[in-house]
């Protein structure tokens, strides 16, 4: 276990990881720490922040620190359940939903077509994931709404809303009230 991670990424491997070299494919398999996925250097999914990239001999040891195996490569032909997969794409949201997301984005950061991600989300959660994420950054606009004195304005930037008229809109729609006499409801 004293390969992980490796701290330097040998260049050559970079390289196959940039070009999705299928001629290193079972020589090592590289996690991304932010999504906890691994995957084959031939992945054709988006290339990660080198930052963010462990190196592993085996597949199995990638499996031990806690990475799961990515949807699109299916490094050792292992496979995420589909309940995971969604639940570590929900963790994700939950974790970045103030940053500016859309389905292709989560589609290349979760290595699946955006059809395979819609469809599957939709079937393990009932709703899609950009539902998902609105009502995620609706709620946390309600919490600050209540407990907090920032303005409404600085609230809807906060949770990656960006254009305050259709905050409102999809607040009052989600909660029946506009964003004002929902704070006043609480003072």
């Amino acid at each position: 276990m004293d390969d992980y991670p490796i701290p330097n990424i040998p260049p050559v491997y970079w390289k196959a990881i940039s070009n999705n070299d299928s001629s290193f494919d079972n020589k090592f398999y590289y996690g991304v720490k932010t999504t906890k996925i691994f995957c084959r250097p031939s992945c054709k999914s988006r290339t990660p922040n080198k930052n963010n990239v462990y190196i592993f001999k085996e597949a199995q040891l990638a499996l031990e620190f806690g990475f799961r195996p990515c949807k699109r490569c299916q490094p050792d032909n292992l496979l995420l359940p589909n309940e995971e997969w969604v639940e570590l794409i929900c963790d994700w949201i939950d974790e970045n939903f103030q940053d500016d997301m859309t389905l292709n984005s989560l589609s290349e950061t979760f290595h699946s077509s955006q059809f395979h991600l819609q469809r599957t989300f939709n079937k393990v959660k009932g709703e899609s994931p950009l539902s998902y994420l609105k009502k995620i950054r609706l709620t946390t606009a309600a919490d600050k709404l209540k407990n907090t004195d920032y303005p409404i304005q600085v609230i809807s930037s906060d949770v990656g809303f960006q254009n305050n008229a259709y905050f409102s809109t999809a607040f009052k729609k989600y909660y029946n009230v506009t964003p004002k006499n929902y704070r006043k409801q609480f003072r």
